[in-house]
């Protein structure tokens, strides 16, 4: 099963329509909720008038704490986590001041309208540049850096910028929170990645113990890092239950999720390469400035620490030296979005390594040649361990796949006016670490039920998961049902996010499945009346052989559990983009992007292609249209998706996507991640290939037609 191309099993379900999103449900005597939120990005509160015959619960009504913030490795951190709702001041457009409740959503949200709120508005800062105010602060230094710099033969430096993005799921976040009086239980459910870490989050919100929640998560229809922090609505939503005693429900509108929900990237940085005569690299200084919003978030901090930490890419470098500034500005937070730091590592590196090719007549790709990683495990200066990897060979394959395609389906030659372009781009993609657990109990009819700590939200959990347990007990995928997304049923585990479900996740699926099969070897030794051997999915002593599923008919079922831990594992790849502008227009055409990763053992190729090409979409997306903007005074001016530019199928080119497998030796199967690499390696690749077009000229994303065509004047 390992390794086969199977369709996957959840879809059957989705197409049939009895899926259960969380807008699907609705509890016995449930209230809905509003909230009435601040039209300033940066405002005091003088009071707050509502309604007589109105529900409205503010700040001062709820017993609650403000949001936990992660600390990250050593980073230092602001006391500035992000409260349920706003006190005395709001900090960003949108920011929640009151929870209104009512019958249904819309007399909720009419109800809201007539809540009166009394502000005394502040200055905004909009440019993080121009803020006062670090939240997060981060150093590392290894190597001589001043050294190299000052031996150095030539110096490339650059400067670039992210803009910040949108996650946009089609199902917009939710909850539904009911309170237990007689047990003293909330019980929320919730849109998420997984139910372990909204509990946690709750439990210190509320300050309540973890075990007086639980926490359920109905199917989800996308989440792409957005949903990995429950949303401060949520929090408030929990704390009222709690306080009026009934069940409660929210579920947001595409304008809230645009102008409130958190956001990722908003980072911009200067990067310097210290280079010997022959074009080896010495060392590198990298400076990042991270616009972090109003608050911290619980996972604020992670993402321009990533960033930080693999800003020295699939290079050999001996020395570095980089600074992360976080700076508050009166806009929402930021926190994951898929590949959470990584693409900004990858595009910052692989720029400024053009840009510097460019400037010294160096062969852009000779210089990556020359200064590729090829023993492992490799420590860079960062403190990151790589465990394996290939990345000759995956760039090899990329320009190999990019000239094998030269001639087919790409216009060039039919439109001679135009600027060609290409681009190439490495990346290194941090995944896995941590742990996850996996319970599975085998009935004595031979049916497989598996639990996991993990929790999907389109990723094809439960087609891969099964897979990885029907190889190891040799039982069929029709026998085998997973369970998610329940923490009074799961096992505690850390979530899903990061491109780690296979790795940590599905190792301790395979672990289990081992547990088990060793758990039944002294009962095949009774059936078979002598040693058992494992052996061809069954138990085997001579001429005799038992089934797992005879053995668990004897003892009447079975049952195993485990808990895998690991260290990251570091996927890669390389990535290759053809593209062309009209002169007349700036318009960019995007004609074709390769796709080479390596994310050791794929357990389906079928799905692993699928999140790939998902992934080279949305990093398009941040290449070509995707950006949310702000006006001087801190109003968000993309609030709709009229305003927020999203693909369509029309809008993608031809992908060629191809693997190399350097299994990872961090786990049982080999895995390391592929969930992010189309949004890591595509980002680099587009921007190098429109530089190209532009004869040098570096531009930062979006690319859309106005800026290209002021380039070109």
């Amino acid at each position: 099963m390992i390794g086969a191309p199977i369709t996957r099993r959840e879809d059957a379900r989705v197409l049939r329509g009895e899926t259960r999103y969380l807008d699907d449900i609705e509890p016995a005597g449930v209230a809905h909720a509003a909230f009435v939120r601040s039209p300033f990005a940066h405002a005091r509160i003088s009071s707050i008038s509502t309604p007589a015959d109105a529900v409205v619960l503010t700040a001062h009504d709820l017993h609650v704490r403000r949001f936990p913030v992660t600390a990250v490795d050593g980073t230092e951190l602001a006391d500035e986590g992000h409260p349920v709702l706003a006190g005395e001041e709001v900090m960003y457009d949108g920011q929640p001041v009151a929870l209104v409740l009512a019958g249904s959503r819309a007399l909720a949200e009419d109800a809201a309208e007539l809540v009166e709120v009394e502000y005394e508005e502040l200055e905004p800062v909009v440019d993080p540049r121009a803020s006062e105010t670090t939240l997060t602060r981060w150093s590392r230094t290894a190597g001589d850096v001043a050294g190299a710099f000052a031996a150095a033969a030539n110096v490339i430096r650059g400067r670039y910028a992210l803009p910040r993005l949108a996650a946009v799921p089609i199902e917009p976040r939710g909850a539904i929170a009911a309170w237990d009086r007689e047990l003293d239980r909330l019980t929320v459910w919730c849109s998420a990645q997984d139910p372990h870490r909204p509990r946690s989050q709750l439990a210190h919100i509320l300050d309540r113990p973890e075990n007086a929640i639980r926490v359920i998560v109905p199917d989800v229809g996308g989440a792409f890092g957005g949903k990995g922090v429950i949303a401060p609505e949520v929090a408030a939503l929990a704390a009222a239950a709690i306080e009026l005693g009934r069940p409660l429900k929210w579920t947001e509108d595409r304008y809230e999720n645009l102008l409130a929900a958190y956001q990722g990237r908003g980072i911009e940085g200067e990067v310097e390469l210290a280079l010997d005569g022959d074009g080896r690299m010495l060392a590198l200084r990298g400076r990042l400035l991270a616009d972090l919003g109003g608050y911290l978030l619980t996972a604020t901090p992670i993402p321009p620490h990533t960033a930080a930490m693999l800003l020295t890419g699939c290079y050999d470098i001996p020395a570095a030296e980089v600074t992360v500034t976080g700076v508050r500005t009166n806009k929402p937070p930021t926190g994951p979005y898929r590949g959470a730091g990584r693409p900004d590592a990858a595009y910052m590196l692989e720029c400024v390594l053009d840009d510097g090719a460019r400037a010294l007549g160096l062969d852009r790709i000779a210089l990556r040649r020359r200064n590729l990683i090829r023993r492992f495990p490799h420590r860079t200066p960062m403190g990151h361990v790589y465990d394996s990897g290939d990345y000759e060979r995956c760039l090899d394959t990329a320009l190999a796949l990019l000239a094998d395609s030269a001639d087919s389906a790409d216009s060039a030659g039919e439109h001679p006016d135009r600027l060609c372009g290409t681009g190439v781009a490495l990346y290194v993609e941090r995944a896995g670490g941590q742990w996850e657990a996996a319970e599975i109990e085998l009935d004595r009819g031979g049916g497989v039920t598996i639990r996991s700590s993990c929790s999907p939200h389109g990723q094809g959990h439960e087609t891969t998961f099964a897979q990885i347990a029907a190889d190891r007990l040799g039982i069929g995928l029709d026998r085998i049902e997973l369970r998610f997304g329940d923490s009074d049923v799961v096992p505690r585990g850390v979530g899903t996010y990061g491109s780690r479900s296979v790795a940590i996740g599905g190792s301790a699926v395979a672990q289990a499945a081992d547990r088990l099969i060793e758990s039944a070897r002294p009962c095949a030794a009774r059936v078979l009346s002598g040693d058992a051997s494992w052996n061809d999915w069954a138990f085997v002593s001579g001429d005799r052989r038992v089934t797992l599923e005879g053995v668990a008919r004897v003892e009447g079922g079975l049952s195993a559990g485990a808990t895998f831990r690991s260290a990251p594992v570091f996927s890669s790849g390389a990535y290759a983009a053809r593209v062309e502008i009209e002169p007349a227009t700036g318009r960019l055409h995007v004609l074709r992007i390769v796709a080479v990763d390596d994310a050791g053992t794929v357990i389906n190729p079928l799905l692993a292609r699928g999140q790939v090409v998902g992934g080279v979409v949305q990093g398009l997306g941040e290449c070509l249209v995707e950006e949310v903007v702000y006006d001087e005074h801190g109003q968000g001016l993309s609030a709709s998706l009229m305003h927020y530019g999203l693909l369509t199928a029309a809008d993608v080119p031809p992908i060629v996507t191809a693997e190399v497998a350097s299994p990872s030796p961090l786990n049982p199967l080999g895995a390391k991640g592929v969930g992010e690499a189309g949004a890591i390696g595509t980002l680099p690749a587009v921007a190098n290939a429109v530089a190209d077009a532009l004869a040098g000229v570096r531009l930062d994303p979006p690319f859309d037609s106005e800026r290209l065509w002021r380039a070109l004047r």
